[in-house]
């Protein structure tokens, strides 16, 4: 099966996102509000709020901050207005680079991004250069060493669209980005919880990157993660550890 070195890139990336948790808080903050904006203040009515809150509560954002943001999406509180913006471009290698964004400065964000693509051996594309090199999902790896055929059974029965096991054991599962909360809590219903879980741009095929290619692209990518306005950064680099 694909991706021999997936789990530990997957640990990887959960490691460096756990050394940006300050910074994470204020764009979390940014998604919660918009999701309670666009959907309402309460989550269990809300997918996208419950899942923008679930993110918050994961790197310890703190409760009096959760509220504060969904009240400014819903008016309670005085709060900016953001719009979405998805940036593509190419990285090193040619590696597809995918940017989401929330910002209330649209000249500036697409300044900053050009500049952080330019800076760092990548180009921005224009819209939908890259974006069909990626699938909109649920995604979610589970541990070397779960049991793969409950787990499986019960990913079926949950309705996931397909699981798979890579070659160092990980177990990844994939659902429809509609399905996704429901798959989740059924499984975690069931006693299996994820290493890694969110709805996100799957690569549908990977650049794997290794050397000073791999160290280079990773400065882009943590350039363009740096960025205030910058939400998600998706790629089809695979770094060689």
């Amino acid at each position: 099966m694909a991706g021999h070195s997936k789990w530990a890139n997957i640990q990887h990336r959960k490691g460096r996102q756990d050394e940006k948790r300050g910074a994470a808080f204020s764009k979390i903050a940014k998604e919660i509000t918009v999701a309670a904006k666009m959907g309402g203040g309460d989550a269990s009515f809300n997918p996208r709020l419950r899942m923008a809150v679930d993110k918050g509560k994961a790197v310890n954002m703190p409760k009096d901050k959760i509220e504060n943001a969904i009240k400014k999406g819903t008016g309670e509180l005085e709060g900016v207005n953001y719009e979405e913006i998805r940036y593509e471009g190419y990285g090193i290698g040619g590696a597809a680079v995918m940017v989401d964004s929330l910002t209330d400065n649209k000249v500036r964000t697409v300044a900053e991004v050009r500049h952080a693509f330019a800076k760092h051996g990548g180009n921005m594309g224009t819209e939908g250069s890259v974006a069909f090199m990626f699938k909109h999902c649920g995604q979610m790896i589970f541990a070397p060493g779960t049991d793969e055929a409950a787990l499986m059974d019960a990913a079926i029965e949950a309705g996931a669209e397909d699981v798979s096991t890579n070659e160092d054991g990980s177990i990844e599962i994939v659902t429809g980005p509609g399905d996704y909360l429901a798959v989740k809590e059924a499984l975690e219903a069931a006693g299996f919880k994820a290493e890694f879980a969110e709805v996100t741009m799957k690569p549908l095929n990977e650049s794997e990157l290794a050397g000073e290619d791999a160290v280079k692209m990773q400065k882009l990518l943590d350039a363009l993660e740096n960025l205030d306005d910058v939400q998600e950064v998706y790629t089809t680099a695979v770094m060689d550890e």
